[in-house]
């Protein structure tokens, strides 16, 4: 094997896959990375077994062959070579010999026969999103998603897909985001997505691979993702990097419940002045679970924030937001109100409630009209005294 590329290609396919990489101890193999040069170019591939890289760099390749080699030691050395050298790469012996510019060096490698095989696709795509609307999905949508593996499906994010929308859920039982997308035209392939509906309407994504997915799409500019669901897996396609990984066996929650349906009282303002209160009262929250209180007032157009600790002191602050509805008090967990609010993308951000028992809502503003947009809704439970 040898081959030339660019210091900047090969950086990139490496921060493509190096995430992903077992630190497994049983199975030393999985600390590897494939690179495999052939005709059609490089391909760099890495795998924990249950996800899996490809990703392909332009390369000029003089000599056709693969080996596996340590990812961290490859990866930090890439990592600190002159930016704007070519690189060149040779297999020597079940060794990596590595020279850009002055610099060299030789990693010890192991043989390619011994990597496991990452699954390919058998089915044609069936969605298609652009990066941008993706990641802004997945950058609420990761919010809720449970970090505790006592129930593996609430470590996953709930794809429903329906004849018009796809909806997205996640939740960690104290607080749960749903996210609907319409389709279009342009978004799915409708033969093969009718087809994988009819057969498999509801999937369930690990966080950790949504995780990864998203680090890929935040390095580009632009382009689009395919995703292709199949019985136990799900592949995702990015301008010539494939994630696959499998998907999580189980049900998830039966959550429409939780979602009110009508809400009585409602403030909107502007999402940084909220975000900063908030903020602000989160310093003296009390307790292990952060507690702060909502309070929305009927008789004037204000919403009171205020935190109290025997320890640090107390808070309040008057915001004047546009209320309709009657008075409520609730009391909430601070961290996960900053949360929703965080990646919240209008200026202006609607506060929904009920009762003090019931859980409030956070919901997106349109900024021409006003009015309250129903595709992204992010729900907190309250902290009942």
């Amino acid at each position: 094997m040898k081959f030339i590329c660019t210091q900047s290609n090969l950086k990139k396919a490496i921060f493509y896959t190096e995430r992903i990489v077992s630190r497994q101890t049983t199975l030393p193999i999985l600390n590897n990375i494939l690179i495999n040069a052939g005709k059609g170019g490089v391909k760099l591939s890495a795998t924990n077994l249950e996800m899996g890289v490809d990703t392909k760099i332009g390369a000029k390749v003089e000599k056709e062959g693969k080996i596996t080699v340590p990812v961290r030691l490859l990866s930090s050395f890439i990592n600190n070579l002159p930016a704007g050298e070519n690189t060149q790469l040779e297999l020597i012996n079940q060794s990596l010999k590595i020279k850009s510019g002055s610099v060299k060096a030789v990693i010890k490698g192991v043989s390619a026969d011994d990597f496991p095989l990452i699954p390919k696709k058998s089915e044609e795509y069936q969605i298609i999103l652009k990066n941008s609307q993706l990641k802004e999905i997945i950058d609420k949508i990761l919010v809720s998603v449970a970090i505790n593996e006592a129930r593996p499906e609430l470590t996953g994010i709930n794809f429903i897909l329906n004849e018009e929308e796809i909806i997205l859920a996640s939740t960690d039982s104290f607080r749960l985001t749903e996210i609907k997308i319409k389709l279009e035209k342009g978004n799915i392939q409708k033969e093969a997505y009718r087809s994988l509906k009819n057969k498999k309407s509801n999937v369930i994504i690990p966080a950790t691979t949504i995780t990864e997915l998203n680090r890929i799409i935040t390095s580009q500019e632009d382009g689009e993702v395919k995703i292709t669901i199949e019985e136990s897996q799900i592949f995702f396609e990015i301008n010539g990097t494939t994630i696959v990984s499998r998907l999580i066996n189980g049900k998830y929650p039966e959550y429409q419940h939780i979602l009110p349906q009508q809400f009585k009282s409602r403030a909107v303002g502007s999402r940084d002045l909220i975000l900063g209160s908030v903020k602000m009262a989160s310093i003296f929250a009390s307790g292990k679970t952060n507690e702060i209180i909502f309070k929305i007032s009927s008789d004037a157009p204000k919403m009171i924030i205020e935190a109290k600790s025997a320890e640090v002191g107390e808070n309040t602050s008057e915001l004047k937001l546009d209320i309709t509805g009657p008075a409520q008090e609730v009391v909430l967990n601070s961290r996960y109100i900053l949360d929703g609010l965080n990646v919240i993308n209008t200026s202006s951000v609607a506060i929904l409630m009920n009762n003090e028992a019931t859980p409030i809502a956070l919901k997106e503003i349109n900024e021409k009209n006003g009015e309250v947009l129903n595709n992204y809704i992010y729900i907190v439970m309250p902290i009942k005294n």
